[in-house]
């Protein structure tokens, strides 16, 4: 990204502010919903102070809004155009890219009357659809990846050439026309101007405003704090603090290389201080920065598109990936812990640990977090309820001087949201042409019929296929786009083979994510060692290594309901009890410590025991409990056998 300027750095800023704040005013319609639901009268006070736009005005507002912002702030070709201003070329590009979102801002009842494929395009909505298609491409290249750029170019080709391929790859005939129509103009579908948009533009709006406020008032510090003094004197502590600063934050963030940029750069220096190699150091921050896009209650962005692709209320999506989300960090921490210990690592300077006293000066900034998460289990709006936590969040850390926002700071969380959804709406746009496309083309269908084709009735060889397609799809591409091309083609399928709508999207959901950790291409992975200056590849295998308890959580949605808070108490606590003691054998495998140094045959037989207790789902799910609190408790209880040589000598320490 650019560092601006002068005239341009001050122009842009005020731009991007003036931006947020609509948005925030936007979505404080919420309002009529609260005057709705209690009863306090037509409340046509709110519609005045807080104006609602209809679906296809505000999808055309937001990307008129965000799309010129990117080829302000993205160079097209990094060291070689200028850094600290735009070019002519990019001026040209951010009014050109404008023009399409105007014209649905504009002329958005005459859209919506329109008949789709039948209605032809007129001469000026094919030249904007021509345009709306290529300064997006340019715009997903610059600023979000070229591998997703393109991906959406294969799918418009895909659109052209499917009438010439064969078997179940052959389509009906797409001429230029139709392609465009399907790509701008015709929102029921998708493309462009579809309801991915809508998303983004409404709650997933609200929500990014709502984390610029969260890191902006301190938030970030208290969690810092927070997870310094709980494991901060313990051994690795800096370890333990990343996995507990990740998490906390992240669940906030939602992105999983801001995450990393944000809590990584005092983190990864803190482990390598104390011992951790550096591959290392950044693989524990990549898998903890990965697991706050699935830590509740905001899950990032892909969460609420969810919800909207499933109609299943958000608070309910929020409460059944608790548990699981609780597990991933739980198998990290533990895995921390063990790898600590086998390390010989001490624990955090005791003068570097903040105390109880400190955390406490920031604690009234938990209240809008509370109050949010109340707000989306009572199944408020997702909308209203980010927009209340909003403001809760600024009169909050009105209460004490050094939290207090100043005007600047309101105006850097507002021109600091609106980069991160200028970054989001061109990639939720560039996937929802992928899902019109896979949708026209008949292209879903045809690559159910492949993978059933190749599972052969076999669910566990289906879910196999599809978690390399989320990963192999989901490299280099972020998780929101990443999830609704995944969720297109895979959720589908697994209703086919009797699996609940909830656990099949949570399926898909969960390797899109892991798919920022996993090599080759782990996004993740690579921020993360760009900071602990390790090499990107062996910080990419460290970072699956500490991740594993994903691939396991993602599985158990489909074969241990309990995770789901589904089944009753004995299966919920059947199931989780299950879970933590093989990602306990897993993660003292992979660290090579239970409670003395293990030999290398004993972490085989750890590994494969937690690993055959997670996933032996062809056994009683009582059979996997006994097995596994069996196995863990003669690894607890008789460490000696399974130590290492040198453990014998030096003891246990």
């Amino acid at each position: 990204m650019r560092e601006l300027a002068g005239p341009w750095r001050s122009t842009v800023w005020l731009y991007a502010a003036l931006v947020g704040l609509a948005h925030f005013w936007l979505g404080g319609a919420g309002l009529m919903e609260l005057v709705a639901r209690e009863g306090f009268g037509a409340g046509r006070w709110t519609q005045d102070v807080f104006p609602v736009l209809e679906p296809l005005q505000l999808r055309g507002f937001h990307l008129t809004a965000l799309l010129p912002l990117i080829f302000l702030l993205y160079p097209a070709l990094p060291g070689r155009s200028p850094q600290r201003r735009p070019s002519l070329p990019d001026l040209v590009l951010a009014a050109l890219s404008a023009a399409p979102s105007l014209a649905f801002l504009v002329h958005a009842q005459q859209i919506n009357a329109r008949m789709e494929f039948i209605d032809p395009l007129t001469p000026v909505e094919w030249w904007l659809g021509l345009a709306a298609i290529l300064t997006l491409l340019e715009a997903i290249r610059r600023a979000v990846a070229p591998i997703l750029a393109g991906i959406v170019v294969g799918s418009l080709i895909y659109m052209y050439v499917g009438q010439w391929m064969p078997g179940v790859l052959n389509t009906r005939p797409f001429d230029v026309a139709m392609i465009i129509e399907t790509a701008y103009i015709v929102p029921i579908v998708g493309g462009i101007f579809g309801p991915l948009t809508g998303i983004v533009a409404g709650t997933i709006a609200m929500f990014i405003l709502f984390g610029a406020f969260v890191q902006g008032s301190g938030t970030g510090r208290l969690f810092s704090n927070f997870g310094a003094a709980v494991a901060g004197r313990f051994a690795g502590g800096p370890a333990k603090v990343a996995v507990i600063t990740s998490g906390t934050f992240g669940m906030m963030s939602g992105s999983t290389v801001s995450n990393v940029a944000t809590t990584g750069s005092i983190t990864i220096p803190m482990m390598k201080r104390l011992g951790y190699p550096a591959a290392v150091a950044g693989g524990i921050e990549a898998a903890a920065s990965t697991g706050g896009a699935i830590m509740p209650p905001v899950m990032g962005a892909a969460a609420f598109v969810m919800a909207e692709i499933t109609s299943i209320p958000y608070g309910d999506i929020i409460l059944a990936a608790a548990i699981g989300a609780v597990l991933y960090f739980f198998a990290i921490f533990v895995s921390v812990h063990f790898e600590a210990k086998r390390l010989g690592l001490a624990a955090m300077d005791p003068e570097t640990i903040p105390g109880w006293r400190v955390v406490a000066r920031d604690a009234h900034l938990v209240v809008p977090i509370a109050v949010l998460v109340w707000l989306l289990v009572a199944r408020w709006s997702g909308n209203f309820a980010a927009f209340a936590a909003t403001v809760l969040m600024m009169v909050c850390a009105a209460l004490r001087p050094h939290t207090r926002m100043g005007l600047r700071a309101i105006g850097d969380a507002f021109a600091s949201a609106t980069q991160t959804m200028a970054v989001l709406a061109a990639a939720v746009a560039g996937a929802g042409i992928i899902t019109s496309a896979l949708t026209v083309t008949g292209l879903v269908v045809a690559f159910g019929g492949i993978v059933k084709g190749l599972a052969g009735g076999s669910l566990a060889l289906l879910c196999v296929l599809l978690m390399l397609t989320a990963l192999i799809l989901g490299m280099g591409v972020p998780t929101t786009p990443a999830y609704i091309i995944t969720a297109a083609l895979g959720s589908p399928v697994l209703q086919e083979y009797g699996v609940d709508l909830l656990a099949a999207h949570l399926f898909m959901f969960y390797f899109a994510v892991l798919a920022d950790a996993t090599p080759p291409v782990a996004v993740a992975s690579y921020a993360a060692a760009a900071i602990a200056g390790a090499n990107p590849m062996a910080t990419g295998v460290q970072a699956l290594r500490f991740a594993l308890a994903g691939f396991v959580v993602g599985y158990a949605f489909i074969y241990d309901q309990g995770i789901l808070l589904r089944g009753g108490l004995v299966t919920i606590v059947e199931d989780t009890v299950t879970l933590i003691a093989a990602l306990t054998l897993a993660g003292a495998a992979f660290g090579g410590f239970l409670r003395a140094p293990l030999a290398a045959w004993a972490r085989a037989v750890a590994l494969a025991c937690g690993l055959g207790a997670a996933f032996g789902h062809t056994v009683s799910d009582h059979a996997r409990l006994g097995f596994v609190l069996v196995v863990l408790a003669v690894f607890w209880l008789v460490p000696g056998p399974f130590s290492a040589r040198e453990a014998r000598h030096a003891g246990s320490g």
